[in-house]
């Protein structure tokens, strides 16, 4: 979440890890060894299925919960050597299938997403596997408790398959780091090109996706890390209001940004994710909001022809850094057209030229409230102490471990927080003024009132660069900070490639208006066959 080449920059995106110092072997399960036999052809039959035709099969006896399971399990042993998406496996996966399928013969099996393995990022609690962050610091880390987001896709029927591999940190710890990298995951690959980066922080379960480990997963956002690696993958990713879904028990960057998403191959997959991740929960008050107390099924009222006179507005600040993802915008904004959306050209987000100092400086200080907060909040367990973690033993932490920790980069993100005040000091309380107020009333809800727009459209982010351990990501821009510092909602769908490379097109609106971009990347979706640039 910076600029690689300027700290100036550094407000742009949260792109999130890289290295291969310590490589971790593919993870491996008893219980994978054991699996039922599969049908040969399971994968090429689930190829191109949504969800929910994921689930007729399942329904109508194609194959079972167990067996579909035990694919998923499979193709990571079976890629994950090369590609360090995934960390670690649930050691009670095929158990939790194998009862779901007696669920569905007694008539009891249920949920928006039953019978679906989904993968986490391993910055988000979840019982029976640690909860890293990426880092040597939490590989013992097993609190035996969900966060509240894995609660709901659990009550939904979700199988939690395995964590993915993240960048550590949520890559909040150097301004030099490689997309992708953990001191306890390696260096995550995309899976469209080995040699390239899956961008950060979700950069594990945006490859898990992309190379078909599982039909959907989540990943977190402060600023990009959602919406990038879907973009860089070639698959959709919703990063929604900050307040739509649950935090707690989610390793913190940023109260006042921070967010859980979905990530799945489809526009209709990840809309019925968020449905079942979003709602209120009393231990994280922010989502007590009137949008949650009117449960949304977003996944139901996807509308094809949502385009049709919609105003859309064309977020040219957001271009301009390659001439490949331009041309590719301006088919994007051809197809929008002739889809019958009005075109509003030339809008542009220029925020005072204090804002990037003040947007990180809000991050720094947040960081290190919450994350200590949530350090103190461990429960006592055979892990030991981690409940008396701070960020300042953190870094004593990391210089112990040099070696395994800050071989291919520093932290230095880490002792600036720490060296900063409370959320009392008035720089922070100033900077969140001026980051928000830029962003909201004089950003998005600005331009979306002046133009009377539905929604405003950019390049989610250039195409995958090469992974470089040694100097870092070679990241040339993004879109992505206007809707994370104002905390408004923002999806990533295939917009085309550049090279051979999938870039994404993201599609901004007001707070709260998950349901309306979803519809217009849906109906942007269809549009995809027109949208190809060598």
């Amino acid at each position: 979440m910076r600029n690689l080449k300027q700290l100036a920059c550094f407000t742009i995106v949260l792109l999130l890890g890289a290295c291969d110092q310590q490589q971790v072997p593919a993870p491996t399960s008893s219980e994978a060894k054991k699996m039922p036999s599969q049908e040969h052809n399971l994968g090429a039959r689930i190829t191109g299925l949504s969800i929910v035709q994921i689930q007729a099969a399942i329904r109508a006896g194609d194959f079972s919960v167990e067996t579909l399971t035990g694919h998923y399990l499979a193709e990571i042993e079976r890629k994950n050597p090369e590609l360090h998406a995934i960390i670690t496996v649930n050691p009670k996966a095929l158990e939790q299938a194998r009862q779901q399928d007696e669920a569905l013969a007694d008539g009891t099996g249920h949920g928006l997403l039953f019978g679906i393995p989904i993968v986490v990022k391993d910055n988000i609690e979840t019982r029976f596997m640690p909860t890293t962050a990426g880092s040597l610091a939490l590989k013992d880390n097993a609190t035996d408790r969900d966060a509240s987001v894995i609660a709901r896709l659990r009550e939904e029927g979700a199988i939690i398959l395995a964590k993915t591999n993240l960048s550590e940190w949520a890559n909040f710890r150097s301004t030099r780091s490689s997309s992708g990298w953990s001191a306890v995951g390696g260096q995550t690959r995309n899976p469209v090109d080995t040699s390239r980066s899956t961008c950060g922080s979700s950069s594990g379960s945006g490859a898990a996706v992309a190379a078909g480990l599982a039909p959907g997963a989540l990943g977190t956002e402060t600023d990009g890390s959602v919406v990038c690696p879907s973009s860089l993958t070639g698959i959709v990713g919703i990063k929604p209001s900050v307040g739509v879904v649950s935090r707690k028990f989610i390793v913190p960057i940023s109260h006042s940004q921070d967010t859980a998403g979905p990530m799945a191959k489809t526009v209709s997959d990840a809309a019925l994710m968020l449905s079942a991740m979003a709602g209120v929960d009393p231990q994280d008050p922010v989502t007590d909001n009137p949008h949650n107390r009117v449960q949304t099924q977003y996944h139901t009222n996807l509308d094809a022809n949502s385009l049709a006179g919609a105003r859309i507005g064309i977020l040219r600040s957001a271009t301009g850094y390659h001439e490949g993802v331009d041309n590719l915008f301006e088919q994007a904004i051809k197809a929008l057209r002739e889809a019958g959306a009005v075109i509003v050209d030339d809008l542009k987000f220029e925020p005072p030229k204090e804002f990037n100092t003040s947007s990180y400086a809000v991050l720094m200080y947040e960081f290190k409230a919450d994350l200590n907060q949530y350090f103190a909040e461990l429960p006592l367990t055979s892990s030991g102490d981690l409940n008396q973690l701070t960020l300042e033993k953190l870094i004593a932490f990391n210089n112990q471990h040099e070696n395994e920790e800050l071989a291919w980069f520093r932290q230095e993100i880490f002792e600036q927080s720490q060296a900063l005040g409370d959320l009392n000091s008035e720089e922070y309380l100033q900077a969140l003024s001026l980051v928000q107020q830029e962003t909201r009333e004089n950003g998005i809800d600005r331009l979306m009132t002046e133009h009377r727009l539905a929604a405003l459209v950019a390049p989610t982010t250039g195409p995958a660069w090469a992974i470089d351990l040694v100097n870092g990501d070679n990241y040339l821009g993004a879109s992505s900070s206007l809707a994370a510092v104002s905390g408004y909602p923002n999806i990533t769908v295939p917009m085309g490639r550049v090279h051979g490379l999938p870039v994404g097109l993201s599609i901004i609106a007001e707070q709260y208006a998950e349901q309306k971009i979803i519809n217009l990347a849906y109906a942007f979706e269809q549009l995809q066959t027109q949208l190809q640039y060598p």
